[in-house]
Order: structure tokens, then sequence, then C-alpha cells
């Protein structure tokens, strides 16, 4: 082939081939037109779900759209209290839900594009074997003496107590440090390494309701307090002195003759220990069968130990008041120094008793500070 005629053909190839390119590029098929998009309802717990914690989070949210309304029912047909979110894409329940409840979801959605979808499902929370009831003490607002422990009580014996533990929160206004023990599986209290520093306060928070305690056995509510601590007071009890004497604020304020328990007869001794005032009552009926008195009234009566004893007046003792140690094991004082005492006393104040011929052993409620540190943190759970 001639090199004229090879031209002329390469040409016509070049030409054929771009009318191909030229052909193609404008035979494209048109982009795809939008499809609608349809919003996506889900829930947490899931459609359908068993066993659900009541305490745990429930939600709905909406995917590509908004909910226009939204409603979590139970079976009386009351509606759970809760929170739409401001775009509308999602709501949350902001109270707790029951034991042993079906819950039902009703309500709509609107999609980005304006298709509507409703909103459906279901979810059944789980039936405790039985629920366990707990208080908490100090109450709110209450202002106590320095020693004071904060204590909580079950209704019935526990099993999971670093469960429990875990879900128990202590806040204080100045650092302090402390500890929980556990007293007995009903039981347990929260005391500082040392006294707590005056006018500290205090935030309890026991998250409770919807806690496994074992057994198939759930807590029936959270609880919390807000206390404060009072002033530093301390009675000085050293029974060889025939003196009760209380500091405050590191300041002696009172210096009282007494009379502790006959030192001879154990059953009769003021024990040692450091107790703490648990209650104050004007006038104390007391009864002591194996001693052979009964119904014998005191008055300005504040109880440190869940054993018997008491500061009390005994004017009928004054005789052997600051001499001799003759009570059948309370402090006893005159009728003017006890109300005095009785007036100046917080519940949780401690009295720390000393040179008796007994010591006090740790088993009657409160014994919490006749433990050292290191046996107190032993008694935790975690």
């Amino acid at each position: 082939m001639s090199g004229s005629r090879l031209r002329l053909w390469w040409t016509a190839l070049a030409g054929v081939l771009a009318a191909v390119l030229l052909i193609s590029g404008c035979g494209s098929p048109p982009p795809d037109s939008p499809k609608p998009t349809e919003a996506k309802v889900a829930f947490e717990p899931g459609d359908g779900a068993a066993e659900v914690n009541p305490a745990a989070p429930v939600r709905a949210t909406v995917d590509r759209g908004r909910f226009t309304s939204v409603a979590l029912t139970n079976a009386d047909g009351k509606q759970v209290a809760g929170e739409l979110s401001p775009d509308g894409r999602s709501w949350r329940a902001t109270e707790a839900l029951g034991y042993g409840k079906t819950y039902t979801w009703s309500g709509q959605a609107i999609s980005d594009d304006g298709k509507l979808v409703p909103v459906r499902g279901s979810f059944t929370t789980l039936k405790p074997k039985q629920t366990i009831r707990a208080t908490i003490n100090p109450t709110d607002n209450a202002v106590v003496g320095i020693a004071m422990p904060i204590s909580i009580k079950f209704d019935k014996p526990v099993q999971d107590k670093a469960a429990i533990q875990r879900a128990l929160t202590v806040r204080t206004s100045v650092p302090v440090e402390g500890a929980w023990a556990w007293l007995s599986d009903r039981q347990v209290d929260w005391r500082p390494k040392e006294y707590w520093p005056a006018h500290t306060h205090v935030s309890v928070l026991a998250k409770l309701y919807g806690l496994a305690y074992g057994g198939g056995s759930y807590g029936l509510a959270d609880l919390s307090t807000e206390f404060d601590i009072g002033r530093a007071q301390i009675v000085k009890a050293a029974v060889g002195t025939h003196r009760m004497v209380v500091i405050r604020d590191g300041r002696e304020v009172a210096n009282y003759a007494a009379s502790y328990g006959e030192e001879y007869d154990p059953g009769r001794n003021t024990p040692n220990g450091t107790f703490i005032i648990m209650e104050k009552k004007p006038v104390e009926i007391m009864d002591n069968p194996r001693y052979g008195y009964h119904d014998v009234r005191k008055t300005w009566a504040a109880r440190f130990s869940n054993h018997g004893e008491f500061i009390h007046e005994n004017q009928e003792n004054a005789a052997a008041l600051g001499k001799v140690n003759n009570s059948h094991g309370c402090i006893n004082l005159s009728a003017a120094d006890a109300k005095e005492y009785y007036d100046s006393a917080l519940i949780g104040d401690p009295v720390e008793v000393t040179g008796s011929a007994s010591s006090m052993p740790p088993q009657y409620d409160v014994y919490d500070w006749l433990l050292t540190w290191d046996q107190w943190k032993a008694k935790s759970a975690i």
C-alpha cells in the first residue's frame, strides 16, 4: 500500500472512531430520578423485648425524618413521662418504668420528603421474685453530730452486696476519707475514718431501683438524703474520775459530777468504747428485771447504746455523783446538769467511755466506732 493510501486509510479510521465516541457521549442515559426516602423508627429496648429492666434507658429515634407525635403507654392507658428532642428526631422517657408491665409505643413520624410512618411497638419489663425496701439515715435536712454514720437498712436479707455497694455514692463539701461496711446482710453503713469535720454538708445517693440483689430480688426504690454535720461536741466519760466532761469545738464547756456503772459487777459496768448519741427522750421508762426494777421514770435521757446505756438524770442518787460509781451502767447526772447536757446534745455526738473494767463487744446497734479502721474496711464487699 502506497504512503498516500495509508494516510487516507488512517484518516478515515480516525473519523469513524471520533463519530463513535461522539455518539457514545451524546447517548448516555440520564441519571436515575431520586427515590422517596422512608423514615425509619427504632426503639430501645427493641420491639418485642421481654424481661426489660425498668430502670434501663428507654428511647425512640427516627432516621431520615422526625416525630409528629410519640407516646409510650402502660397497660392501664397511662402515658410515661418523656421528652422530645428539639429536632423531633428522638424521644426519651424521663421516669422509671414499673416492674412486670407491658408498654406500647404509638404515634407518627414523617420522613424528610413528607411520607407518614406509624410508630408501633411494645415490650415487657421483668417481674421480680420479690422487691426489697430500704431506708436511709440521717434523713433530709438533719443536723447531726461528728460521729454519725450513714446507715442503709433493708427489710429483707440481700445477697449481692457488692452490686449494692457500687450503687452507693457519698459526696461531701470538704474532703472526707470514709468507707462502707456491711454490719449484717440487712445493713450497710458508711463512716469516716476519723470524726466528720464540723459543718460538713453531706449528700448520699443510692441507685437501688431495678438493681438485682441476687436470688430474684430487686430494689424497690432509689434513696437519697442531704444533711449537715453540726458543731464538734464530744463527751469524755472517764469512769474513774466520777466526772463527765463535754468538749465543744476543741474547748471544755462542761464538767459534770457523775456516777457510772458499779465497777465490781461486770453486768453493771459502763463499758469502754466510742458510742454515739442514738436518741433523746425527755422522759424514759426503764426496766431491768435482772436487778429487780421496773417502770423507773428518769428524765433528760440520751441513749448511747442499745445494750441499755443512757446519760440521764438521777436526782435520787445525788449523794454518789462525783464520788461513787453505783449505777446499773448508765451515766447519772443531777437534774440540772442532765437537762443542760440534754439540750446541748445532737444525735450522732460521740461518747468516749474509758477506764472501765470491761469493754463493749461490737454487736449492739450502733457499734460502728467500736471497730478499728482496718476492721471497718474489712467489712466492705468490694
